[in-house]
């Protein structure tokens, strides 16, 4: 009687592991969706970051009079500047190198960052 109690206690504990861990989605196994109409050009963000759009992306976007780079009032109506409006303007002024109230391809390309040794 001993052994059949302890076969039936150890199959309920291999059935409640064995369930417990079905219930887990394996990464690798997750559905895939079915990818957007232009998606299949895009790249997969890594890190789950999306990628801060290039210089050329930013005026070929936002450059409304096709003069080749972004005035003030074209940088102030992206909806990024739109969210805060202050911080838009002051950006903007950083950005703004030779103040001459407008943004370069070079004023939009951000430095690269130097190595700390």
């Amino acid at each position: 009687m001993k052994a059949i109690t302890s076969i039936l206690s150890i199959l309920a504990l291999a059935a409640t592991l064995n369930a417990a861990e079905g219930d887990k989605k394996p990464e690798g196994d997750a559905p895939k969706k079915p990818a957007a109409e232009g998606d299949a050009k895009k790249p997969a963000a890594e890190g789950g970051k999306k990628k801060a759009p290039s210089a050329e992306e930013l005026i070929k976007k936002l450059d409304k009079d096709g003069n080749g780079s972004l005035s003030k009032e074209e940088y102030l109506a992206s909806p990024q500047a739109k969210k805060d409006s202050a911080k838009a303007e002051e950006r903007f002024g950083k950005m703004d190198k030779d103040k001459n109230g407008s943004l370069s391809k070079e004023e939009l390309t951000p430095k690269p960052k130097k190595d700390a040794k």
